[in-house]
């Protein structure tokens, strides 16, 4: 029985509101999608087509906007299918647009207009009165006189197809209660694959465009739900179709995102198996239209795609399913008043150690108050003790190697020590420790040396960035170079350098104790808003978190020894005004980000090779935060394979969080993603003696618990029997009892319908077991097995 038709379920997902759609009758299409956007034809006069990207933003919501196309309704629109942004639209006023300057063409009412399936930028244009086909790029026709066609007619090349499948099932069906205006289907490149998406609809009714998703309840990826479908880079252009030339687009399989290319190729991978053609003559095989196979070439056997997939998708992250959940309320601390939401870009916004948490409060006089993380519970709504700076707190952060030390920097360009008493605050402090003065204007951010005790990095809006000994209290190291506001700084992971990004677009490498002017610098990001950085891979790479120059949310790769060649690779997040702050996990290479007022927290795994950035499992919070503060490795669950815990700042809420790897045999120690870990927050040498030209490294300790064993030296497990021996089934037994027999068994195989598929857990479910699953779906009952019989 084919695939689909056993599994393929139907889920509605968030409706787009802020929707009119057009109540016109036309014979062409009311919405199209391409695999970033989705465009409809509305009501409104003046030719509007409503706008929206196929996915939700970071805060599950859509922004629907709307642009003036024409003078008249639009009765027909069309995505290139090589271009996510390039759109057409007709309308009765008789001409055709799209994000160029208008073209002007014979049409009259009902035109249709379709983008040609394999050549780029090429466009037909049809009417009751005819049909041309023109090249965008030219805004001219290449057809020279009108094609008479019929009243009612359909657009359609010769080799367009509408689906990859060969034959039709009957699958499913989803029912809504409103009146549909038009439907369109998502490219398959924008489906998403690690939830076994197959397909997505979009209905536009009259108020909402409504996506619904098929998928097919599996785990991974998974060759079968993704034959080859028709890639994202044209097969020729215009000219060459006009010439004659007949070719197809290359076939690609649709795995997951890679990284690197244009914005329609990080969707794409190529398909060695598939060959195109490039002979005009026609195939015997109905899919060669579609680029789906390539005349008469044998379709490649299950276990070659896979294989070929495999080499194509490189290594698999360990961590694609890795899970973030908030910990038992047990664990909060509630009832938090007066938050400060509006701490500088550069500011994380709040901070913790492995025992208090440090939270500005929107009091006069730049108030921080320290809590506990061992006395959770609800906080009184009276008044708290606090850290009184007497100036707004530009940013602040622990001492790595005395978590009783806070360090946070004025807007009046000082910067103060203060010194937390044992077991919390008491009572308001309002002197502090010492106070670091040299700065001429405003702080940006303070930064802590990895290694050495006492010594502080801080950046300023005089665009210099300052060394100082806390021990003397004195400035020690003065860098320059900057041109413009130093978004970030950040200490290579062994201490020696310093990397910065900065609003003039450069990003730059200092040695401070060899020279005063950066040792190198190269291309940043575009977008102005903000940025940070962060070491990554030992120290052989720069990651910058940024925005391009359409301010839209960036991650970008650079070379520690190659600045100046600009980014090696980057991948797109979303659209935010906030910048993502990152956070690297030396140990597993994992990246985790999120920005202030985001839902999502993304997590990635960094490799030193292509393709970088392997996205895993995202998390999503109920409502946004102001983010996320990391503990040490030693306050994570290793019995629960809990690979990171953070602090995460809510509104009134201080909330632990886990980050998980799920795992079937959790009685043993995990040391695949478990190796013996830094003991970061112990000084390995004196800010005195790094100033001297000593370098410090940490120790390292095994988070292997006692009573636990290595799962790498668990023993083989046997494989267990599935099937009864042969002697059982040669036993006498009266029709009752094999009637009786066959009930149970299959009673036990459908189990509870309502409770979640194994799969749904990412864990526990074998390769083999998937037979066992298959009667999940029928809609069979005990009772219904019973009568059968």
């Amino acid at each position: 029985m084919p695939v689909l038709e056993q599994y393929c379920c139907v889920s509605v997902q968030g409706w787009i509101a802020s929707v009119r759609g057009g109540s016109f009758s036309s014979q062409g299409k009311h919405i199209t999608s391409s695999c970033s956007l989705v465009a409809f034809n509305t009501d409104q006069a003046g030719g509007m087509v409503g706008l929206t990207s196929v996915n939700a933003a970071s805060d599950g919501k859509w922004t629907v906007t709307q642009i003036s196309c024409h003078a008249d309704l639009v009765t027909d629109l069309d995505f290139s299918p090589f271009d996510d942004y390039l759109l057409a639209t007709c309308s009765a006023d008789e001409t055709v647009s799209h994000d160029k300057p208008v073209i002007v063409c014979v049409c009259v009412w009902s035109p249709l207009v379709l983008f040609h399936p394999a050549a780029s930028e090429l466009l037909a244009v049809a009417s009751v009165r005819g049909l041309q086909v023109w090249d965008v790029t030219r805004d001219t026709a290449l057809t020279g006189k009108h094609t008479p066609v019929c009243a009612r007619f359909s657009l359609v090349f010769s080799y367009f197809t509408l689906t990859d499948l060969s034959l039709l099932l009957s699958v499913s069906h989803c029912l809504t209660d409103l009146s549909t205006r038009g439907t369109a289907l998502v490219p398959k490149l924008a489906l998403d694959v690690s939830c076994c998406e197959v397909l997505r609809l979009l209905q536009l009714t009259d108020n909402f465009i409504v996506p619904i998703s098929y998928q097919v309840p599996r785990k991974d990826f998974h060759a079968d739900l993704y034959p080859d479908t028709v890639g994202h880079t044209p097969a020729m252009t215009a000219e060459d179709w006009w010439k004659g030339e007949n070719k197809q687009v290359l076939t690609s399989q649709r795995a997951r995102r890679s990284v690197g290319g244009t914005r329609g190729e990080q969707f794409t991978l190529q398909n060695p198996l598939s060959t195109p053609s490039s002979s005009a003559a026609p195939s015997r095989s109905p899919s060669s239209t579609s680029g789906l196979s390539s005349g008469f070439l044998p379709s490649p056997s299950p276990s070659q795609s896979s294989r070929a997939i495999q080499n194509m998708l490189g290594p698999s992250s360990k961590f694609r399913h890795i899970q973030g959940a908030v910990l038992h309320r047990d664990t909060h601390i509630t009832n938090l008043r007066g938050l400060h939401l509006t701490t500088p870009g550069e500011c994380d916004g709040f901070c913790a150690n492995g025992q208090r948490v440090a939270v500005p409060l929107a009091i006069a006089g730049g108030q921080i108050a320290v809590f506990e993380l061992s006395q959770p519970g609800k906080l009184p709504d009276t008044a708290l003790p606090t850290i009184q700076n007497s100036v707004n707190v530009a940013d602040f952060c622990w001492d790595p190697f005395d978590t009783h030390k806070l360090v946070v920097a004025g807007d009046d360009a000082k910067i103060r020590v203060w010194q937390i008493p044992k077991g919390g605050l008491t009572e308001t402090l309002t002197e502090p420790e010492c106070v670091l003065r040299g700065h001429t204007e405003k702080i940006y951010s303070i930064k802590f040396h990895p290694h050495a005790s006492g010594l502080l990095a801080s950046s300023s809006y005089d665009l210099t960035v300052r060394l100082w000994n806390l021990g003397t209290g004195e400035e020690v190291k003065r860098l320059s170079g900057h041109q413009d506001q130093i978004f970030g700084i950040a200490w290579s992971p062994d201490g020696k350098l310093l990397a910065t990004v900065c609003k003039d677009g450069k990003v730059r490498l200092y040695d401070p104790r060899k020279s005063t002017l950066p040792i190198q610098e190269g291309p940043g990001p575009e977008g102005h808003r903000g940025a940070r950085v962060v070491w990554v891979c030992d120290g052989k790479y720069l990651l910058v978190s940024g925005f391009d120059s359409r301010s839209e949310r960036q991650l970008y790769l650079f070379s520690a020894e190659s600045l100046a060649s600009g980014s090696v690779a980057s991948v797109p997040a979303d659209v935010s005004p906030s910048t993502l702050i990152p956070f690297y996990d030396s140990d597993t290479s994992v990246l985790i980000l999120t920005g202030k007022g985001d839902t999502r927290v993304y997590t990635y795994e960094i490799l030193p090779e292509a393709p970088y950035f392997m996205e895993c499992s995202s998390f999503h919070s109920s409502e946004p935060h102001k983010g996320l503060c990391f503990l040490p490795k030693t306050e994570c669950d290793v019995r629960d394979v809990e690979v990171a815990r953070a602090i995460r700042l809510g509104k009134s809420t201080i909330e632990p969080v886990a980050f998980r790897v799920p795992r079937v045999k959790k009685e043993f120690f995990q040391d695949d993603v478990f190796p013996e870990t830094a003991v970061w927050w112990e000084a390995s040498l004196t800010a005195a003696a790094w100033l001297s030209g000593s370098n410090g490294q940490h120790r390292k300790i095994s988070l292997q618990p006692k009573d636990m064993m290595p799962v790498s030296e668990a023993p083989k497990e046997v494989p267990v029997r599935k099937y009864l021996p042969s002697s059982v089934y040669l036993e006498e037994k009266t029709d009752e009892q094999k009637k009786e027999e066959l009930l149970s068994a299959m009673v036990a195989k459908l189990g509870n319908r309502e409770d979640p598929l194994p799969q749904a857990s990412c864990e526990g479910v074998d390769e083999d077991e998937w037979v066992s699953e298959e009667l999940t779906t029928h809609t069979h009952t005990p009772q219904m097995i019973h009568d059968t019989l």
